[in-house]
């Protein structure tokens, strides 16, 4: 719950002498191969994906809303050149506001003054937002689907990133300042949500609409404080009630912090993690288990965040707006110049060990940027990777430079049955010739695709001649050898 940047800075300068250096002469700096770059792309790519933004919308939050919707477009470009175009899409936004109630107990009604930071019973209870978004069916998200023939078929009127736009924004900077990020990603996403229902598309068997890839991106300047025993709001004896007692009773760090007597302590803490026997916040770990459920394949869950950065962290003394007692307060960890002056966030040591919770399948970028596009194009890179994507991200080393044209070192193989007990590797030809006329297809090939490798250094992809002749679980595991920089030596 915060009204104010504060201020307070660390600054440090350092300073080096250089002696005299002796004459000495400077290898040329040559590429060399060493380094491998990996693919692994499903033969039939999944084009359904739903994503859920959760959006604080804590007073505090307004540039930085705003900043989202500005660079949402970044977002949608990236997505735009996964093979086939945009996927078949559905986006829901959802606020950190519920209110003052916990999972086991109910807190007070009432804290603080509503539109300003206030919570009242179960706040914004997980229901997806549309605000004034111009959705044009009467659902509660953005839906941009693509039928058999390929056509567009959204539910708005206007632009996606216009669209957006306006449910980013609609989510203001009033709501609850005791943010329970991951219970509204929950709530919003539990089975059976009386308003929610359809956002979350699991398989259709008659119709063959496969089951979607889901992601989760938390859009955030404070951590997690989703309430188990919601007297955490209520109770005098533990301190002001601001929003550190979420860290003094959700986090523990093994320096400087391990109980919550220490965590009150002024000062920096090193090696922190969520506090798992914390009476009154819930076990993040519950929360990645419960995401991890809703799919059939837990690598189908995507997650992302858009937060504070999680280091330093550190406990001062500050003074609240309306007051003349400092109290203990979590250091900002970041800050940066926003469009009506300083704009800082808090470590989520709670969301960032959630965002773990999901290896090869997590991004992370600070929140305390001007520009969020580069964040955001990040979150794209990963949904893109994860459905697939066949550029060659890295600068593929000649490995024969003796002999005319390029000579690029790859191997590819086909996994069957992938992460199970009986899966199979079989190794692919290079195609003969390197084109569709391949007489020993299925084999593969790298061509030049401008398009959708733009941003590639080679704007190389790899190509499947005879795709249809594999099994349709299948996936395609391709290694390549990329150049690295030699080192100058003396």
């Amino acid at each position: 719950m915060r009204r104010s940047a504060a201020a307070c800075s660390l600054s440090c300068l350092t300073a080096g002498l250089l002696a005299g250096c002796p004459d000495r002469s400077i290898d040329k700096v040559d590429p060399e191969q060493g380094r491998v770059e990996a693919k692994d792309i499903p033969v039939n790519v999944n084009r359904n994906l739903d994503l859920l933004f959760l959006i604080d919308n804590s007073p505090s939050m307004r540039d930085k809303q705003l900043n989202l919707a500005n660079n949402f477009g970044r977002f949608i470009d990236v997505l735009s050149t996964i093979p086939g175009g945009l996927p078949s899409i559905h986006i829901g936004v959802v606020t950190s506001d519920m209110g003052t109630h916990g999972t086991t107990t109910q807190g007070p009604a009432q804290i603080g003054s509503i539109g300003d930071g206030g919570c009242k019973n179960s706040g914004n209870e997980g229901n997806l937002q549309k605000y004034d978004a111009p959705i044009t069916d009467g659902k509660p998200y953005l839906e941009d689907l693509t039928d058999a023939s390929g056509t567009r078929k959204p539910n708005y009127s206007g632009s996606l990133s216009a669209a957006f736009g306006k449910m980013a924004q609609g989510a203001g900077a009033g709501g609850c300042g005791f943010e329970q990020h991951l219970e509204a990603m929950k709530v919003a996403l539990q089975p059976g949500h009386p308003t929610n229902g359809g956002f979350v598309r699991n398989g259709d068997m008659t119709s063959g609409d496969p089951e979607a890839y889901l992601g989760v991106i938390l859009i955030a300047d404070e951590d997690d404080c989703s309430l188990a025993d919601a007297t955490l709001l209520s109770n005098g004896s533990l301190g002001a009630l601001q929003s550190f007692r979420c860290t003094r009773y959700g986090v523990t760090c093994d320096d400087g912090g391990r109980d919550t007597t220490a965590m009150n302590q002024v000062g920096t803490k090193g090696r922190c993690h969520p506090n798992d026997n914390s009476q009154y916040l819930t076990k993040v770990a519950d929360y990645a288990t419960f995401l991890k459920n809703l799919k059939s394949d837990p690598k189908k869950v995507i997650v992302a965040g858009i937060m504070g950065t999680p280091e330093p962290f550190a406990v001062e003394l500050r003074t609240p707006p309306g007051t003349s007692t400092a109290i203990p307060a979590l250091f900002h960890s970041c800050t940066y110049n926003g469009a009506t002056g300083p704009e800082v966030a808090d470590p989520p040591v709670r969301m960032q060990f959630f965002l773990d919770q999901f290896p090869n399948r997590n991004t992370f970028s600070s929140i305390c940027q001007q520009d969020l596009s580069g964040g955001l194009q990040q979150i794209g890179d990963l949904l893109k990777t994860v459905i697939g994507d066949p550029c060659i991200e890295g600068k593929l080393a000649d490995v024969d430079p003796l002999t005319d044209g390029p000579q690029y070192d790859c191997s590819v193989s086909v996994i069957t049955n992938q992460g199970k007990t009986n899966q199979e590797e079989q190794i692919l030809p290079k195609c003969s010739p390197e084109d569709a006329t391949a007489a020993n297809q299925p084999c593969w090939h790298l061509m030049t695709d401008t398009m959708n490798c733009a941003s590639s250094p080679d704007k190389l992809s790899l190509k499947i001649e005879g795709q249809g002749k594999l099994a349709t679980d299948a996936h395609i595991l391709a290694n390549c050898v990329t150049e690295v920089v030699k080192t100058a030596t003396p």
